[in-house]
């Protein structure tokens, strides 16, 4: 059936292949009979129109972007021999280095598509097409293209904003737009979604509004840090001069706080009881916790419908399908430590996080039985093939070979990828709350809190501070794709703070011990991987790819090093917050 409504899909909403803002990666082709004027006559017909927006426009994003922007910057990984990895974690990275530019491209291949469904369901929907199925399936895609652009933002701190794919074709040398505006785009976008989207799932793994609102509570609150107060006017931004204010806008961690509760309350979400559960192969595709996931087809590739993230992290041809590509990309030195020897402050106590670590990184002696085909026989990491080998790999998402699971194949593990599930929403609430104080005892925040925390049997809390909340955010998504994010965010408010801390991370460290010839945790810095750059305020933004900025010299940097930017004219509202929080 997935595979059905992706060709389907692909066909109607004229396929357009985003890579840049360039004409070559703007071109639009149709080579099948089916075209908008003829598709979009029923309701069923405009649903299947947004399901390519759930895979194959985020394949480049998610192939390796996904971990080695989200988990590589935030020092989650050490990939020494990865060129997609570790300029990012060592803050090497120029605008030639491998990502940027399909990271850039797969974002904007979600904003074009998205808009190429948006505007041929308005243009093209025939009298038999009901109202509500228009707005659910425009809400649907709005969905996708706000969320694109928030990342978009968050990198680049800056974006060029359209709605019209057909207007760029010709004219694509265009300047980008500020952070704040791109920001607001998205917001607006996601507040149409959280209006028009349906209270329950259509099918398996569409959105709702509550995966609306739960993006909400993410985007408020990077809103809240990037402004000074009040509802986003376009004069409210707040001065670089103040990103080490420790200050937050209000109104938007009320909204934060509102939008989270929304989920929470109304949402019938539930934590999945078993953190491992979270990714067994057999449970991971849009569990009651999973809020948006990204819909790989399992079995061969679909117009880039393939989960092919897993071959990456995969250790060996025991783990994964033919190929296995992560032998060298491990969990990074201080992650682990963090994982396995926490002091923690508040508590004032040592506490090893057994059971996230265990699902979320292989390390020596640990046990997997969903790993074997042999139930008598489960593998254990380090015994089961050679110890020299093996350091402390990535398990999340390693799901086993196909006599395992039964329906992964090589480059293709078939599962989806987590993009929000409810615990964010849980930590998001939470981090609304606390504000400016940075620390709460607040009673519906000890509790989402603490249902986390009693999921991974550690100690529950009695407050938390923000050092808790950064502690458990990094433990609850190690590997996710999220905790370079969370950092970004406290960097709106705590600017030096943030990169005083990526600069005592334990970054790049070998896992290569010369003396026992095997590779395990060291902290020897050594070859061959690069050294690490002293990071700098700069280094939370990064730098347009050298072929993006090429072909659209708008995106070359200034003598600040920054994009020249723009302002955004936007019209107005078109949902009020009354209409998002009676």
């Amino acid at each position: 059936m997935k595979t059905t409504l992706l060709y389907i899909g692909m066909l109607a909403a004229s396929t357009i292949v985003l890579g840049s803002c360039s004409d070559d990666f703007l071109s639009q082709s149709n080579s099948h009979q089916l075209t908008p004027e003829n598709f979009f006559d029923s309701d069923a017909a405009v649903e299947k129109a947004v399901w390519p927006l759930y895979s194959y426009v985020w394949y480049d994003f998610n192939d390796k972007f996904y971990y080695g922007m989200g988990d590589g910057r935030a020092n989650n990984i050490t990939a020494q021999y990865s060129n997609y990895i570790y300029p990012y974690t060592n803050f090497t990275e120029t605008s030639l280095s491998q990502g940027l530019t399909e990271a850039w491209g797969s974002l904007y291949s979600v904003v074009a598509q998205s808009n190429n469904a948006i505007n041929n369901i308005r243009n093209y929907s025939t009298a038999a097409v009901s109202e509500a199925a228009k707005q659910s399936a425009i809400a649907e895609a709005r969905f996708m293209r706000g969320t694109a652009y928030w990342y978009i933002a968050s990198l680049w701190g800056c974006g060029i904003i359209y709605d019209n794919t057909s207007d760029m074709v010709n004219n694509y040398v265009v300047p980008a737009n500020n952070r704040t505006d791109v920001l607001e785009f998205a917001i607006r976008d996601l507040e149409y979604a959280a209006k028009y989207l349906p209270k329950t799932q259509t099918g398996a793994g569409r959105v709702t509004r509550y995966a609306a609102y739960g993006m909400l509570s993410r985007l408020y609150l990077s809103m809240a840090g990037l402004t000074t107060d009040g509802q986003y006017n376009g004069s409210n931004i707040k001065a670089e001069t103040d990103m080490n204010s420790g200050k937050h806008n209000a109104y938007y961690l009320d909204l934060a706080k509102k939008a989270a509760l929304k989920v929470v309350n109304e949402s019938g979400a539930q934590l999945l009881d078993n953190y491992g559960d979270l990714f067994a192969a057999s449970t991971i595709d849009n569990n009651k916790e999973s809020l948006f996931q990204l819909q790989f087809i399992p079995g061969t590739s679909v117009g880039g419908a393939a989960q092919s993230m897993t071959r990456f992290l995969a250790w060996s041809t025991m783990v994964a399908d033919q190929n296995a590509w992560g032998g060298a990309t491990y969990c990074s030195y201080d992650l682990f430590e963090e994982f396995s020897d926490y002091k923690d402050p508040t508590l004032n106590t040592k506490v090893d996080d057994k059971i996230r670590r265990h699902y979320s990184v292989a390390s020596y002696g640990e046990s997997y039985p969903e790993l074997s085909a042999d139930a008598s026989t489960p593998y254990v990491y380090g015994k089961t093939e050679s110890p020299s080998s093996q350091g402390a790999n990535i398990k999340k998402y390693v799901i086993g070979t196909k006599k395992v699971n039964g329906f992964s194949e090589p480059n293709n593990s078939g599962i989806n990828t987590y993009m929000l599930r409810l615990a964010e929403v849980y930590l998001n609430y939470v981090e609304a709350v606390m504000g400016d104080a940075d620390a709460t005892n607040d009673a519906v925040a000890l509790k989402l809190f603490n249902a986390i925390r009693l999921r991974a049997q550690v100690p529950v809390k009695n407050s938390i501070t923000w050092e808790d909340l950064r502690h458990e955010f990094r433990m609850e998504f190690a590997f996710e794709g999220l905790y370079w994010f969370q950092l970004l965010r406290r960097s709106y408010s705590h600017q030096q703070e943030v990169v005083n801390y990526l600069n005592n991370q334990n970054r790049n460290a070998s896992y290569f011990e010369s003396s026992t010839n095997t590779y395990k945790l060291s902290k020897d810095y050594a070859a061959p991987g690069p050294d690490v750059k002293i990071a700098t305020a700069a280094n939370l933004v990064l730098p347009m790819s050298d072929t993006d900025q090429t072909k659209n010299p708008n995106l070359k940097p200034d003598a600040s090093g920054k994009a020249k930017t723009v302002p955004y004219t936007f019209g107005d509202r078109e949902v009020s917050e009354s209409e998002l929080f009676q």
